[in-house]
């Protein structure tokens, strides 16, 4: 009786054999079979290598993975642009793509299994795409497709998840796409693109801040124009959350002290501060308290609330955080008020 509840091996074949199989189907089916009968058999095989696939490097409910297999896998798959036919193959065929995700991210759990071999440095998949920045595009494009978008959105965060390669889709001309498929009417695909957009802008803190060091007028003028000005409710909501996480990351702070001195981002904060959302409100305020904390306020940004001061001080006095009670949020709103109420006294003195 025993026997019959033995686990058994889910595939036969080695790892090395089974990407070859798989490389040599994808070619086939690239090659445009003009046997559509044929064509659905081989889509169907080469599903079944998929799973094969997947249980050599994720394992059963029943067994772990093995190590060495899944050395042996990785570095198979990463020869002769495997990885290539996979993505070029997506827009084509109904394929299982999980694989790609534990090729790509090295979970903590797979390098415990595969420590004292290559993979522990996890340099495979950020060299290789390193090699072959152009299909980070063909991810990136894939924003233009409905048919292809969640699946290339999600190999697009696991490929940025190293530093090296969100550095190269941050520096590409691809990048600046993104402040357009965010604004997509499918809402799913904006969904995909704000999330991926999100990533690139708070995973990597150093390559983040050197990025917008380097790019600072260029994005955040489209940031602006693009997305806090947006005629979108959830692009303008999604739009000031992530500039308030941007401006108050540590790293951003000499990009920070940028932005607040810049009189345009004061009036578009101002205006945002009058919407009618209590959450686009909230977190206009978390940046608006920036401005009015920044201790060396150019000229132009103090004549602006100095011209609305009594304006200003009549808002905050019944601006309020709903129903809840926050003293943080009322230590921060009295601080903005007394720092504008002494504009005026500090330009005289100047």
């Amino acid at each position: 009786m025993k026997s019959i509840f033995k686990s058994k091996p889910k595939t036969s074949k080695s790892s090395d054999e089974v990407v070859r199989l798989t490389r040599n189907l994808l070619v086939s089916l690239l090659s445009n079979e003009p046997d559509f009968r044929k064509r659905d058999d081989k889509v169907a095989e080469l599903n079944k290598l998929i799973r094969d696939l997947k249980f050599i490097l994720y394992g059963s409910a029943e067994s772990e993975p093995v190590a060495e297999a899944c050395k042996k896998l990785t570095e198979e798959f990463f020869k002769e642009n495997t990885l290539r036919l996979l993505i070029i193959c997506l827009p084509r065929l109904n394929l299982e793509m999980t694989i790609f995700h534990r090729l790509a991210q090295m979970p903590p759990k797979w390098l415990q299994i595969c420590r004292g071999n290559m993979l522990m440095d996890g340099l495979i998949a950020p060299i290789y795409l390193e090699e072959n920045l152009d299909l980070l595009d063909i991810l990136v494009s894939g924003y233009e497709d409905p048919e292809i978008t969640l699946h290339y959105g999600n190999m697009l965060r696991e490929c940025i998840r190293h530093q090296i390669i969100a550095r190269s889709v941050l520096e590409s001309e691809s990048f600046r796409k993104f402040f357009d498929y965010i604004q997509l009417p499918h809402f799913d695909i904006a969904a995909d693109a704000t999330a991926t957009f999100k990533e690139l802008l708070t995973r990597h803190k150093s390559t983040v801040a050197g990025f917008l060091s380097n790019n600072f007028d260029w994005f955040f003028h489209d940031y602006n124009t693009k997305l806090l000005e947006s005629s979108n409710y959830i692009t303008r909501r999604q739009a000031i959350k992530l500039l308030g996480d941007i401006l108050l990351e540590r790293s951003n702070s000499a990009v920070m002290i940028r932005y607040v001195s810049l009189k345009d981002n004061l009036r578009i904060l101002m205006n945002l501060l009058r919407e009618s959302s209590k959450n686009i409100q909230m977190d206009a305020f978390h940046v608006f308290k920036l401005f009015a904390a920044n201790q060396n306020k150019p000229p132009e940004i103090m004549n602006v609330p100095i011209a609305n001061q009594d304006k200003l001080l009549r808002f905050f006095a019944d601006f309020n955080n709903g129903d809840k009670e926050d003293e943080q949020f009322e230590e921060d709103k009295a601080q903005v008020m007394a720092e504008i109420a002494k504009l005026k006294l500090e330009l005289q003195t100047n």
